[in-house]
């Protein structure tokens, strides 16, 4: 009778009311501006996934007034589809010639350069969409979010999950305690597809040659401005391994694994069990070298007790992330498989131990899922679960309507439409970069100050762990490249 009841509770809708951050529904958004009213929108970064971000802004009425790219034939092959539109390499020249054109920018860059186009954009009031993640560093999400707010302009970070109707229904379902108190969170990925670990890079003839100076490094290309695409990063010799995707393995101008996907697959569970700042990390990983991230990594966050949907009082939370693909340990695997009950078969994807029962996600996006109440062997889907909506629903491609929504906040001037705004992506980034820290210091607990932004050391602690503390802490906020400084107490 027990299990009964268990799933009848989770069949049944929630009594919760609709109320909080986040809440309305897409009747209750007035239009401010004609339907025929334009936004005018440059896009940096147009070409692999910038070109379709700058398509969709195009085909929900924004006019395309500029477009910004490094490498030349990206730029030309989009400059055919918007021939209106004024070409530039270099966003800041843009930026500074066309500011008063320009209302919204897309930026698809590198994942180094997106927090320096996005705080030029917004310091020149311009409303900014930034691919996933928001940013490199943990500083950069912090002072993008508080940016957002100072300059009071619309944002939206592109992890497309955010709009799916699956996502939100989960979150739903976990605010409104059908689960009971989410306890831990298993988060998991099918990346790397790029190169990167000592053993898969940096034997290369290529690259070694790059980094001890012996041999002749490759010639620039003439496609791309390779000093413009370096942007904040350390100058180093270009390499055509490097490009047009490898960097993403790289320290200097990628997040890893975890950086590219946890925007994605970690979104869920992160919005759903309300998190912010966790208070300590440690990272287990194949190996550690000062060029590229690890081959695999698994990386575990504490996160404190906390205030959830309608301040609900949330326990502390265990949060384990594990990339590497099929490369990751075999223990890895069969934990995995053992904690979800048989579900986990690899790929990407979420599981949520709540008090109540299992919430299983098999994709990046958190959208499909299902329920598996304790004491039970059967696993309820989501189309079978109720629960009273709370958030917004979109229509059509999900990638569209991050973009949709964006667009609605800037009509409507309420940046909490967008819901992937830079005052919870940055929190999202921030978090999820401070990972790639602790995958620096393998097997070596980090214990983190949120609010100073910093790691710190207990008191009592011995003169190794505040040197740690230390160590660690100088990743937290890089040093910009000579011409390419940013002021940001300024910002």
């Amino acid at each position: 009778m027990a299990s009964q009841t268990n799933r009848r509770d989770f069949l049944k809708a929630s009594a919760m009311a609709g109320a909080g951050f986040w809440v309305a529904t897409r009747e209750s958004y007035a239009q401010s501006r004609s339907p025929n009213e334009k936004i005018n929108v440059a896009g940096i970064g147009v070409g692999g996934k910038g070109s379709s971000d700058i398509d969709h802004a195009a085909m929900l009425g924004g006019n395309v007034v500029a477009l910004c790219d490094v490498r030349e034939s990206a730029l030309q092959q989009k400059a055919k589809k918007y021939p209106n539109a004024k070409l530039y390499k270099d966003y800041r020249k843009m930026l500074d010639e066309m500011g008063k054109e320009i209302d919204a920018v897309t930026i698809s860059t590198a994942d180094h350069a997106h927090a320096h186009a996005a705080m030029l954009a917004m310091m020149a009031k311009k409303h900014v969409y930034v691919q996933k993640p928001l940013c490199h560093d943990a500083y950069e999400a912090r002072m993008l979010a508080q940016a957002a707010k100072k300059y009071g302009v619309c944002t939206q970070m592109g992890n497309q999950g955010t709009a799916a109707a699956g996502l939100r229904k989960a979150v739903e379902v976990v605010w409104t305690g059908q689960l009971g108190h989410v306890k831990e969170v298993h988060v998991w990925t099918n990346r790397p597809v790029w190169p990167q670990g000592a053993g898969a890079v940096l034997n290369l003839p290529a690259v070694k040659a790059a980094l001890t100076g012996k041999g002749n490094p490759e010639t620039e290309p003439e496609d791309v401005d390779w000093d413009l695409w370096l942007n904040t990063a350390p100058y180093r010799p270009y390499q055509k391994l490097y490009q047009p995707f490898n960097w993403r393995g790289w320290w200097d101008w990628g997040t890893g694994a975890l950086g590219d996907m946890a925007c994605h697959t970690a979104n869920m569970a992160f919005m759903a069990c309300s998190l912010g700042s966790p208070v300590s990390l440690e990272a287990e990983v194949s190996e550690f070298n000062n060029q590229t991230f690890p081959l695999w990594s698994v990386v575990r966050y504490e996160f404190p007790e906390r205030e959830g949907y309608k301040g609900a009082k949330l326990p502390p939370l265990k949060w384990v992330w594990y990339d590497g693909g099929n490369d990751k340990p075999q223990w890895v695997h069969d934990k995995l498989k053992k904690l979800s009950k048989g579900r986990y078969g690899g790929g990407s994807g979420s599981l949520l131990i709540a008090e109540k029962a299992l919430l299983f996600s098999p994709n990046d996006y958190g959208e499909d899922w299902q329920i598996l109440p304790n004491g039970e062997d059967k696993w309820i889907p989501r189309d079978e679960v109720k629960v009273e909506q709370i958030l917004p629903r979109t229509q059509g491609n999900i990638d569209e309507a991050m973009k949709r929504e964006w667009f609605q906040a800037i009509k409507e001037n309420k940046p909490e439409i967008a819901m992937s705004n830079f005052d919870y992506a940055g929190r999202l980034t921030e978090t999820v970069v401070l990972g790639c820290i602790a995958q620096r210091f393998p097997g070596r607990k980090l214990t983190w100050d949120g609010p100073n932004l910093k790691f710190v050391a207990p008191a009592d602690a011995k003169d190794d762990a505040k040197k740690l503390a230390a160590e660690a802490s100088k990743f937290v906020k890089r040093e910009y490249r000579k011409g390419w400084e940013l002021d940001w107490d300024m910002a």
